[in-house]
């Protein structure tokens, strides 16, 4: 019994952890090379706009009642100004960004670029808390509205009305299993939701338009109302432009777009390092959703506007919330309203897709890489529980509320399309180029305008938003300080010299010395020498090799070594190595001039000066401090078995 139940726990271990790299565990090795076609992986381009799409075309089921009840008579004019900055101005920024960033990094990566060091990783953290909100309020928020539409269809109404909180439970756990089950069967679905809805969509676009010509008179009374309520061209434009970052929603597909584009096929001749097919088919796919978009929320929000009385838009009117549900059950009849709710509630619900798939992406690009997360983070299932478990911390909190996550949407929404503007703003002025850089620091402003004005309107987004950034950062920390004493070093090259040297001195007992570098003269030398033969009662017939690791980047997590090998003064054999931390890299080292030589090295430190306490935060975050301890640490949990394990001397 024991030996079936092992055998399932292990299957069930290997299907959780699937894909899952061992780096950081074990001792180093190099990275495996990306295999010849590894640029030719992946889907179509229009499939991926598709997954893409289910964010960004679902807002078709709540973006005319936001911009009815936003600006009334003047929704179409004011939708007009969201296709203007939608065209202009997130479609230039995010196609620029495509070509920045091919793996889908998006425009936190380009930024985290400019800053290094303790603050670019709380930067980055920053922004992936806005991102995180983005992402998870995009799930919650979908399904939460697609559970609206079930509970308010006229056949279902009376037996719903008072599940919407279970309802919303359910969607997000089977958004969560989808994934669970494969990547590749959330895109086919999400293909077939799209096409669906945007075909369902232009029956009532074009039934819609077509009662706008035929009864005459809407248009009349609308322009009339118009006229005697804004009086002007002049004073329409302005209040559009006043109301716009009310419909800021409308933009919601773009970082989406950017952040699944490693699902992108591309070209056969595509590398990593130079993906030219890739790029051109994320510029093809962001071009054509905005198009259709567009074109989608201009006819929705006119024949909205002049067909739907005000009233419905309102809280408790028909039309509240499902615009184009109303007009599909009010003209086209309740049997294909209901065909119209089903297509609708179901690609809300898979609006959540895209959003999942850019938390995949996202997350474990970053927070494993910087020692913030568990290992496992960098499995997809495990990851999917995660967010799964969170989307329904989110809906309990919010009761299910679309409205009451509205904010949250929109602020995680505008942070991440400002920050991309500034981004490829800074990118252009690099580059050399002027005009680019003009027109994108337009754009920046344009963007950074929308937030401010979110922000001050509705600052509950900031409020969650900030819940999210918090509790990223917490986690990342107490992760990272978890993971302190794990082997990180990814690999490990060696030059000619360090080799030789290595090699020479396993023909005896290899012994080694820790030198934190100072003026590396003779006399420095020589004295450390002489003083760790004193300590640990070492003949003078015992020679050495000395280790110097440089600290570079304290804050960076896992990296390769480059171990390079001199002579000084004639006499000393030092190896020396750049690293993000002394201990990490004097321990991979040992590690592996074992493993090369199959002899056991020994190394010897002197004891740290200064409280333990404060000498392990100064390893944590600068590197350095109570480093023989640490190190011997490191090599304890990398290499269980004392017998196998470099020994650590220190006087």
């Amino acid at each position: 019994m024991a030996t079936t139940h092992d055998a399932r726990s292990g299957r069930l271990r290997a299907w959780m952890l699937e894909g899952l790299s061992d780096m950081g565990k074990g001792k180093p090795s190099r990275p495996k090379e990306p295999a010849p076609d590894a640029g030719h992986q992946g889907q179509r381009w229009w499939r991926v706009m598709c997954l893409t799409g289910v964010d960004y075309f679902s807002t078709l089921g709540y973006q005319p009642g936001i911009a009815a009840l936003a600006a009334g008579l003047l929704s179409p004019v004011a939708t007009i100004v969201l296709v203007i900055v939608t065209l202009a101005g997130a479609l230039p920024v995010y196609r620029r960004v495509a070509e920045e960033s091919p793996r889908g990094e998006g425009s936190i990566a380009m930024l985290s670029r400019l800053l290094s060091f303790w603050q670019g990783k709380l930067f980055v953290l920053t922004l992936l808390g806005f991102a995180a909100t983005d992402f998870l309020i995009t799930i919650t928020l979908s399904a939460a509205d697609a559970s609206t539409h079930l509970v308010e269809n006229p056949h279902l109404e009376s037996a719903l009305h008072d599940k919407q909180m279970l309802i919303t439970l359910a969607l997000v756990a089977l958004l969560g299993a989808v994934f669970l089950k494969g990547f590749l069967e959330a895109i086919g679905v999400a293909v077939f939701l799209v096409g669906v809805y945007l075909a369902l969509n232009a029956v009532v676009v074009v039934n819609g338009l077509w009662h706008v010509i035929t009864e005459g008179h809407v248009v009349t009374d609308w322009t009339t109302a118009l006229t005697a309520e804004h009086g002007n061209v002049f004073a329409m434009v302005g209040v559009a432009l006043l109301v716009f970052p009310k419909l800021a929603l409308g933009l919601s597909g773009f970082e989406t777009g950017v952040a699944v584009m490693p699902h992108v096929q591309g070209d056969p001749g595509d590398t990593e390092e130079k993906p030219t097919g890739r790029i051109r088919d994320t510029k093809k796919l962001l071009t054509t959703a905005a198009l259709i978009m567009s074109v989608f929320l201009i006819c929705t929000s006119f024949i909205t506007t002049v067909l739907i009385p005000a009233k419905e838009f309102e809280s408790g009117g028909n039309a509240n919330g499902r615009a184009l549900a109303y007009l599909a059950h009010e003209y086209l009849g309740n049997t294909f309203g209901t065909v119209y709710d089903v297509s609708t509630i179901a690609i809300l619900w898979f609006a959540g897709a895209s959003a999942m798939a850019g938390l995949l992406n996202l997350m474990p690009r970053y927070l494993p890489k910087y020692g913030m997360a568990p290992h496992w983070a960098r499995a997809v299932r495990p990851m999917v529980i995660v967010f799964t478990l969170v989307a329904f911390l989110v809906t309990w909190i919010f009761d299910a509320d679309v409205d009451a996550q509205g904010g949250a949407y929109a602020t995680g929404v505008l942070v991440l399309i400002s920050s991309a503007a500034i981004a490829v703003t800074i990118a252009a002025r690099k580059a050399g180029q002027k005009g680019w850089t003009i027109g994108f620091g337009v754009i920046s402003a344009v963007f950074l305008y929308t937030t401010v004005v979110n922000v001050i309107e509705r600052p509950d987004g900031v409020k969650i938003g900030a819940c999210f950034i918090a509790g990223i950062i917490l986690i990342s920390l107490l992760s990272r300080l978890g993971r302190a004493f794990e082997l990180r070093v990814t690999h490990i090259d060696l030059d000619e010299m360090a080799e030789r040297f290595i090699q020479d001195i396993s023909r005896r007992t290899p012994r080694f010395i820790a030198n934190e570098p100072d003026n590396r003269d003779v006399a420095e030398y020589r004295d450390k020498i002489e003083q760790i033969r004193a300590d640990n009662d070492l003949p003078t017939t015992e020679d050495f090799v000395f280790l110097e690791v440089t600290v570079t980047d304290p804050s960076e997590f896992e990296a390769g070594l480059t171990v390079k090998g001199e002579v000084l003064h004639d006499r000393f054999r030092v190896l020396t190595v750049e690293s993000s931390s002394v201990p990490n890299a004097l321990a991979a080292l040992l590690l592996h001039s074992r493993d090369l030589t199959g002899v056991r090295p020994h190394i010897y430190f002197e004891w740290t000066e200064g409280n333990p306490f404060a000498n392990f935060f100064r390893f944590f975050l600068l590197g350095r401090g109570e480093v023989a301890p640490t190190t011997r640490e490191i090599l304890r949990e990398a290499e269980p078995d004392r017998e196998l394990r470099p020994r650590v001397h220190v006087g």
